[in-house]
């Protein structure tokens, strides 16, 4: 059978030419001045595009070969053609089903790769990098640090109570009235002014800061962090977004796995410096009631919203306590009262800004 009316490129020139289709047992030869006889498989033609003058093919593995089938193409051979590409050309040759499936695996490979990520990549960063993060959240605060007569001095000495890691962390407290403790990176840990107020003991405070000081030396700070802000962390640097980053840490929430290993920490140094878990126990209880009856607006509280409370974790502590143990205070009186009122008593820490954050 012959076909006529067909236009040809060869690959080789910019010239048309004109020829007819001469059909064969499985394929197909041209027929025409100065053009690539073939024959041809009829399986090695592939849809290209449209023309003004019907579909154009083109021939695998030959870059730049077209037919069009300018007079339209006859019925008797239109099943031997391939047909338009329905979802995309891979799509197509694979089959909808066969490439549906593929690509879930592929996404499902890729979203366990982004979970897991923070996991695998947190702990290989350089504590230099870190520490350079860290600085540069400590120094979004503006200033705010209190450092009213002896309360940093007594910080320092409750932090050396329960906790003689390399480095050593450094911990301040901001004039912010929220209930909260974060641990940035770089061993960089900010209690919130609202925390002192709402701590009933210093024993209370070495409790809350020994789980933040886990979260330290557990390497779960720039996991949060990557988890909270995404990869752009480590691709995109610190550089002119400390304020971000600073955001997306405190909004950020570890995972249970991470709050238990940072409570076993808290626990461990508490009985190491015989220190009595009780009233750790204490405010985790006090901060679920107030969750409890608050409800939405718990959030409020800042440290309920971003550590989860639980009755396991209130009765991990007390549970903790070793009986026949002679506990004494983390910081004495004197201490306490300096640490209690180091914003008070600071005259030159800025006002708080409700909208800093």
């Amino acid at each position: 059978m012959d076909v006529s009316g067909l236009w040809h490129y060869d690959g080789r020139t910019a010239i048309r030419h004109k020829v007819d289709l001469r059909t064969g047992d499985d394929g197909f030869s041209l027929i025409g001045d100065n053009v690539d006889m073939g024959p041809y498989r009829w399986s090695d033609l592939v849809r290209r595009d449209n023309s003004p003058d019907g579909p154009v093919y083109g021939l695998k593995d030959k870059a730049g070969w077209r037919i069009c089938f300018a007079g339209g193409v006859p019925d008797a051979i239109r099943d031997q053609l391939p047909g338009p590409a329905r979802y995309g050309r891979w799509v197509d040759q694979l089959g909808f089903w066969r490439a549906s499936v593929m690509f879930l695996a592929v996404s499902a490979v890729f979203a366990l790769a982004v979970f897991k990520a923070p996991d695998w990549l947190a702990p290989n960063i350089p504590f230099a990098w870190e520490k350079q993060m860290g600085d540069a959240m400590v120094g979004d605060f503006g200033g705010r640090f209190c450092n009213g007569p002896g309360g940093q001095a007594a910080l320092d000495a409750l932090v050396r109570k329960i906790d003689q890691g390399k480095p050593a962390v450094r911990v301040h407290v901001a004039n912010i009235g929220m209930v909260n403790a974060v641990a940035l990176p770089g061993g960089n840990i900010v209690l919130f002014r609202g925390l002192l107020q709402e701590a009933k003991s210093p024993d209370e405070i070495a409790g809350v800061l020994g789980h933040e000081i886990g979260h330290v030396r557990k390497r779960h700070v720039v996991q949060a962090l990557m988890r909270q802000a995404g990869l752009s962390v480590l691709l995109g640097g610190f550089g002119g977004n400390g304020g971000g980053y600073l955001n997306a840490m405190l909004a950020a929430s570890y995972s249970r796995e991470a709050e238990s290993a940072a409570d076993d920490y808290a626990i461990r140094q508490l009985k190491s410096a015989r220190i009595s878990p009780d009233d750790t126990a204490a405010f985790f209880a006090r901060m679920s009631a107030q969750e409890a009856k608050l409800g939405e607006a718990a959030a409020a509280l800042g440290y309920v919203s971003s550590h989860p409370l639980s009755q396991s974790r209130e009765r991990a502590f007390r549970q903790s306590k070793q009986a026949g143990t002679a506990y004494a205070p983390v910081i004495d009186a004197d201490q306490w009262a300096a640490l209690s009122d180091i914003c008070h008593n600071d005259p030159k820490v800025p006002a708080e800004d409700s909208l800093f954050f």
